[in-house]
């Protein structure tokens, strides 16, 4: 802004002296000290909304750039995947009716064998009979159940 140095600076203050006089020049100085900074403050404000219109502009220029090459690469995919585009969908429809048949196969066997693992299981009836395990118990129960001094029946149940 202004280029003043210290003896500029000095030679101001002799005249404001004079001039003004000792009683009034507190106030003057606190008073004009007071005006600069609101004036830096002014400016730098100013600066700094310059400096973000100025970015605003390069950020509009900039999407603009991005959504024209967007545009164009899109374009281009489109127009390279335009010919071929029958062919995949057949194949794609072609691999849906055998995923449905591979998971109507899937389903078969399944049923089968859940259907087999329960004919195959042992008989409530037959654990009963023959002392298969019907509920677990405790490990108190079962010292007192097999304790080999022969008391055999445990009221632990």
């Amino acid at each position: 802004m202004l280029d003043l140095g210290l003896s500029k600076l000095a030679i101001i203050g002799v005249v404001a002296l004079i001039v003004i006089g000792p009683e009034k020049l507190p106030k003057v100085a606190r008073m004009a000290g007071s005006l600069y900074g609101r004036a830096q403050r002014y400016l730098n404000e100013v600066k700094s909304e310059v400096s973000r219109e100025i970015e605003l502009e390069e950020l509009k220029s900039i999407q603009k750039e991005m959504q024209e090459a967007a545009h164009s690469i899109k374009d281009g995919v489109e127009n390279a995947l335009s010919p071929p585009l029958p062919d995949v969908e057949s194949t794609w429809r072609d691999d849906e009716r055998a995923h449905v048949v591979a998971s109507g196969l899937r389903k078969v066997r399944e049923f089968r064998r859940k259907k087999q693992m329960r004919s195959a299981a042992v008989p409530a009836w037959y654990k009963l009979r023959h002392g298969g395990k019907m509920h677990v118990i405790s490990g108190a129960a079962r010292v007192a159940k097999f304790r080999p001094n022969g008391k055999s029946n445990a009221s632990f149940y």
